[in-house]
């Protein structure tokens, strides 16, 4: 299945709502941890997921979410 990398950016003062969106929101990634620049200022969350394509990757943000996110389909690669 392919993966993908899920980069969700968001304004400062919002990032309650970004964490708060889940509640409600079934979805696996509700409860897992995820890379977040929120506390360095940054103000983006990245995760990886299988899903059959970028739309079903989005799927699993919720909607406050995903209208903010790009879903890149990557793949693992051995550096030399």
């Amino acid at each position: 299945m392919p993966r993908f990398l899920l980069h969700h950016r968001h304004e400062p003062h919002d990032c309650g709502v970004a964490y708060a969106a889940f509640r409600g929101h079934a979805s696996p990634l509700r409860h897992q941890a995820a890379l977040a620049s929120c506390l360095s200022g940054g103000h983006a969350i990245w995760w990886t997921v299988d899903a059959a394509d970028p739309e079903e990757a989005l799927g699993l943000l919720p909607f406050f979410l995903a209208e903010r996110a790009t879903a890149t389909r990557v793949d693992e690669v051995d550096i030399p």
